[in-house]
């Protein structure tokens, strides 16, 4: 045993666990749309807001409503994937789950780096991001590599860990 596989559990392997990741490209695709609508939805409810505090001070509220969409982004992903399910909404409905690959946590800051990265690589060219899962084993995308994480699906991953365990685990 190395010194990296005693700083790290062992990862999931297609070949030994490939239900983990059957379907996961698929699925990543219907829940970024799904989060799309989800973020579309609170960036109009808060420029609405907006809108309206700028009537009542004159304009003044309407310089912040430049920041509108990237604070709605960040805010979305911190408090989603930062939370105890590692998913966001389209994510958490399509069974998948972000897992990080490097042995440190997922918390609210590697969630809002992870979202960060991947919108500036699908900013660069999504298309190229999506091919590239094709050519990877566990099917991450450039952001996943470079981040250091793992999407897997959910409901069979909490049973990998179990076997794995022994034990049953409350944690995925």
């Amino acid at each position: 045993m190395n010194q990296t596989e005693t700083m790290r559990p062992a990862l999931p392997d297609p070949a030994t666990a490939p239900e983990l990741f059957e379907g996961v490209l698929t699925r990543r695709v219907i829940a970024f749309i799904i989060d799309l609508i989800a973020m579309g939805a609170m960036i109009l409810a808060f420029s609405l807001v907006g809108l309206i505090a700028g009537f009542l001070t004159f304009g003044l509220a309407w310089l912040a409503l430049v920041f509108v969409i990237p604070a709605t982004i960040v805010l979305y992903y911190g408090a989603t994937l930062g939370s105890a399910k590692r998913a966001t909404l389209g994510m958490q409905m399509m069974d998948i789950v972000l897992t990080p690959t490097r042995g440190q946590p997922l918390d609210g800051w590697m969630a809002i780096i992870h979202a960060g990265v991947f919108w500036i690589t699908a900013w660069i060219s999504l298309p190229l991001s999506l091919v590239f899962t094709l050519f990877t084993p566990r099917r991450q995308m450039i952001h996943d590599l470079i981040v250091g994480t793992l999407m897997v699906r959910r409901s069979p991953m909490v049973r990998h860990w179990q076997a794995r365990s022994g034990r049953p685990t409350a944690a995925y």
